[in-house]
């Protein structure tokens, strides 16, 4: 006999029926008189992560939303990730409530917002970020996905089919949005502990929610003390990672010195980390990667990451 009880699947289940831990982020976008309003939002979560010409977020939300609607017509938002002072998150549960116009929310709005870099980068009109935000992402739709791009603001009282699957109106009340990430912004503290190799201390004070519980409360928990647990590292042997080495390229080869720099690179990501040797290989003119080379390589892709930051 089962340990576990059967319950009942409804509507909103990752909040009525199940206790489903998520992140709260305030989502800014740009109103049709190009001021920026704000919402809470937890059903944010990573989408393209590898393997593509971008990286991207999906965001699930209502379709009638501010959020959305904005979205909609301008393609821009914001992700900014709060802290979880009690503070913070009291004014985060202040900007929930649904129907509330911007004219009507954002006057009482004590959080302080400032550009992005895109616009300040491109002069480009973009939503306004949270200053004290921990970190935030600034993301454009793909709204050419999935035909997505002819869904069109306006309506506030249930969109009618056909729907989209994954992006854009999915049903009468819903939407899903592919969000390409254009910048990630993070403040100093928390990016040099990223780059220079985090420990427990480093790891920001996110808040984790588990949504309406019901119809009184919204529950979150403050961030704890981390705990690490090790890796278990598992180190292939050289004469596979020179295997798989000796296939990527027909004129580039590795020295054994050079490729024991890798053998601890989990064997699904082995091909992707050696034609990216490769790769920089020809663009320097090299035939025989060595030890050094790897070095240099290493390197590069530490510079790049700092870039990116």
């Amino acid at each position: 006999m089962s340990s576990f009880e059967n319950l009942r699947i409804v509507d909103n289940f990752y909040q009525t029926s199940l206790f489903f831990p998520m992140p709260t982020v305030i989502i800014s976008t740009l109103c049709e008189d190009g001021s920026t309003t704000c919402g809470p939002y937890s059903l944010v979560q990573p989408y393209y992560v590898a393997g593509k010409d971008y990286y991207a977020m999906l965001l699930s939300c209502r379709n009638s939303s501010n959020t959305a609607q904005n979205i909609l017509r301008t393609g821009k938002c914001a992700i900014s990730f709060i802290d979880d002072n009690p503070k913070t998150f009291k004014e985060a549960v202040k900007l929930s409530w649904p129907g509330d116009k911007p004219s009507e929310k954002m006057p009482k709005c004590k959080f302080k917002l400032e550009p992005g870099l895109v616009e300040e980068e491109t002069g480009e009109k973009r939503p306004y970020v949270l200053s004290d935000a921990i970190e935030v992402i600034e993301c454009t739709w793909v709204r050419e996905l999935d035909g997505a791009d002819k869904d069109k603001a306006g309506e506030l009282h249930g969109y009618e089919p056909p729907y989209h699957d994954f992006n854009g109106i999915t049903s009468k009340f819903g939407a899903h949005f592919i969000l390409k990430i254009d910048k990630i912004l993070m403040k100093k503290k928390y990016s040099d502990a990223i780059i220079n190799g985090v420990k427990a201390k480093d790891f920001p004070p996110l808040p984790v929610d588990y949504g309406y519980r019901d119809s009184k409360n919204f529950w979150y928990h403050r961030k704890t003390r981390m705990r690490a647990e090790l890796l278990q590292m598992r180190q292939a042997s050289l004469e596979s990672v020179r295997y798989a080495a000796d296939r990527v390229d027909d004129v580039v080869k590795f020295t054994d010195e050079a490729l024991k720099t890798v053998l601890g690179v989990p064997r699904v990501f082995l091909p992707l980390v050696l034609k990216g040797c490769v790769s920089w290989a020809k663009e320097n003119g090299v035939t025989l990667i060595t030890e050094e080379h790897m070095k240099i390589i290493n390197d590069k892709r530490a510079e790049e990451k700092k870039k990116k930051k």
